[in-house]
C-alpha cells in the first residue's frame, strides 16, 4: 500500500513536470499577455559639440509562463534616422520574427549620431521603436540632443532669474514662471520650445530685444517642413496673476496660441506690453484675450488662425499694428483677422463684461476668397462696448458694427510689397508708390518709430500700420 503511494507521487511529479515543460514549450497568443520594457523612453542625454554617437540598450520582458512571437521590430524612421538599432547581434532598422522564451528577456541595443554642425538638425532628435507581437503594438520612444544649448524640462522659475544670451533655450514641458518669480530674457536669445512645452506665466516675464537682436520663440524642429508648420507647440500663456509683462522685440512663431492673456491687470499698467514684435503662423491664433488688458505698438501679427481673437470682453489697445493673413500650404485663411466680443459662454450660460478696444493706424486685411468681413464684432447684453477704429485700413463687406470707425479706408489693397504663399514668403512693408493707401494716412502717436526701429513721420503725415515708408 505505501509503495502504491510512493509511485502515484511519483507519477504526479512526472506528470506535473511534462505539463509545465509543455507549457514552457507552447506559445501565448493573447493579446492580454503583454511584454514589460526596462523603459518606456531612452533619453541620449549627452550634449554633442562635436560629431560622435552614444549607445545605450533597453531590455523587453516575457513574464509569462509561455513563448510569445514577436513578429517586429521595428526603428519607425528607418535607414534615414539619426538612430540605429541592434538587436540579437544585429544591426538593422527592422527585425522580425524573434521567438522571446518564458520568464526570459532580451536587449535591444540603439545608437545615435549626430553631426551637430548641420544646420537642419534639430534641436531635440526624436524616433521611436515599434514592438509587435500577440495584435499589439507597442513603442519605445528615442529622444535625443541634437545640438549645443540650454536644456530645460519641466521646470518652475521661483525669485528672480535672468537668461542671459550665449547659447539657445530648448525647452521641453512645461516651463512656469511661478507667482512670485520674474524672468527677464536678455537681447538676442533664441528659445526653441517642444510640442509638449507651453510657457505659463504667473508671475512677471520681461523679454527686450532690440532692432539688432531681437528674442526669438519657436519650435524646436528644424528640419523642412516642420520649421513652417504652425502649431508646433503651445505658446505663452499668461494667467490671472500674471502683471507687467513686456515682449519687445519679440519674434512668436508658429505656435498653437501664440499669446494667450487671461484676466485683468492686477497693477495699474496692462497685463502684456507688446512693442515692435512679430507674431506669425499660430495654428489657433496670435493673441487670444480673455477679460484681460494689452497695450500694443509697431506690432505684425499674420498668418494665424486668428490673429485677434477677444473674448468676455477687457481693455485693449493697438496702434500702428498689421493684422494679415493669407491661405498657405499649412493652413486656409478662414477666420477674421480680428474678432472682438464681450461675452463667454460656459456651460450654457453666457457670461458678460466691458469691452474697450483702440485700433489707432491699424490694418485689417486678408486674401480674397474665404473672409469677406475681415473684423467680427459680436455684442451681448448692456454692458459697455466700445471699439474704435481710427485711421486704419480694414477690408469688410459693411462697416463693423457696433464699432466707431473715424477716418479709416475701406476695401482698398494696402499694396504689401511681397506675398508668396506657395513659398511662404511674405513681406508686410507696404510699397513705396504714390498709389499706396497707408501713405501719410495715418494720425499722430506717441510712439515715434516702426517695426524696423526707423523713424516715423510726426503729425498727420505718419504712415499706417506696423513700418513706415523712409
Amino acid at each position: 500500500m505505501k509503495q502504491s503511494r510512493i509511485l502515484l507521487a511519483v507519477c504526479c511529479m512526472i506528470l506535473l513536470g511534462m505539463l509545465l515543460s509543455c507549457k514552457k514549450d507552447s506559445f501565448s497568443t493573447l493579446p492580454t499577455d503583454t511584454l514589460r520594457y526596462s523603459a518606456d523612453t531612452i533619453r541620449f542625454d549627452t550634449v554633442f559639440t562635436s560629431v560622435g554617437s552614444v549607445t545605450k540598450s533597453f531590455k523587453i520582458f516575457n513574464d509569462h509562463d509561455q513563448k510569445i512571437h514577436i513578429s517586429t521590430i521595428k526603428l519607425m524612421g528607418g535607414n534615414s534616422a539619426a538612430f540605429s538599432m541592434n538587436v540579437n547581434g544585429q544591426t538593422t532598422h527592422e527585425f522580425k520574427d524573434f521567438v522571446l522564451e518564458a520568464n526570459d528577456s532580451m536587449y535591444v541595443f540603439v545608437s545615435v549620431h549626430i553631426n551637430p554642425n548641420s544646420l537642419n538638425v534639430p534641436f531635440v532628435v526624436s524616433d521611436s521603436i515599434l514592438i509587435s507581437y500577440n495584435g499589439n503594438e507597442q513603442y519605445v520612444q528615442l529622444q535625443a540632443y541634437g545640438q549645443n544649448a540650454h536644456f530645460i524640462r519641466n521646470q518652475i522659475i521661483a525669485g528672480n532669474q535672468t537668461w542671459i544670451n550665449d547659447l539657445p533655450y530648448v525647452i521641453e514641458g512645461n516651463l512656469h514662471i511661478d507667482t512670485t518669480a520674474h524672468l527677464q530674457i536678455e537681447a538676442g536669445c533664441l528659445l526653441y520650445i517642444h510640442a509638449n512645452g507651453q510657457i505659463i506665466v504667473d508671475g512677471q516675464l520681461t523679454a527686450i530685444g532690440n532692432a539688432n537682436n531681437t528674442i526669438q520663440f519657436k519650435g524646436d524642429r528644424l528640419d523642412a517642413p516642420y520649421r513652417n508648420m504652425p502649431g508646433s507647440w503651445p505658446g505663452i500663456y499668461f494667467r490671472n496673476e500674471s502683471h507687467d509683462n513686456q515682449l519687445i522685440f519679440v519674434n512668436i512663431q508658429n505656435a498653437q496660441e501664440a499669446v494667450k492673456l487671461e484676466g485683468s491687470s492686477v497693477s495699474n499698467t496692462p497685463k502684456l506690453f507688446i512693442q515692435q514684435s512679430i507674431i506669425d503662423n499660430a495654428s489657433i491664433a496670435g493673441i487670444i484675450g480673455v477679460e484681460s488688458t494689452l497695450s500694443a505698438n509697431n506690432t505684425l501679427i499674420s498668418n494665424c488662425g486668428k490673429n485677434i481673437s477677444v473674448s468676455l470682453g477687457g481693455n485693449y489697445d493697438f496702434t500702428n499694428c498689421t493684422f494679415s493673413s493669407y491661405s498657405t500650404l499649412y493652413a486656409l485663411h478662414e477666420h477674421p483677422v480680428a474678432e472682438l466680443s464681450n461675452y463667454l459662454s460656459n456651460n450654457g450660460s453666457v457670461v458678460v463684461s466691458d469691452l474697450t478696444a483702440q485700433f489707432t493706424n491699424c490694418i485689417f486685411w486678408g486674401d480674397g476668397g474665404t473672409v469677406e468681413d475681415e473684423i467680427l464684432l459680436l455684442k451681448q447684453g448692456n454692458q459697455l462696448f466700445n471699439v474704435t477704429l481710427e485711421n486704419c485700413l480694414y477690408k469688410a463687406t459693411a462697416d463693423p458694427t457696433p464699432a466707431n470707425i473715424v477716418a479709416s479706408i475701406k476695401n482698398i489693397d494696402p499694396l504689401f510689397d511681397s506675398i508668396d504663399p506657395g513659398n511662404h514668403y511674405f513681406d508686410f512693408h507696404f510699397k513705396h508708390t504714390a498709389t499706396s493707401p497707408l501713405m501719410d494716412a495715418g494720425t499722430h502717436t506717441n510712439f515715434l518709430y516702426d517695426l524696423d526701429d526707423l523713424t516715423r513721420e510726426t503729425g498727420p503725415s505718419t504712415d499706417i500700420g506696423c513700418y513706415e515708408k523712409q
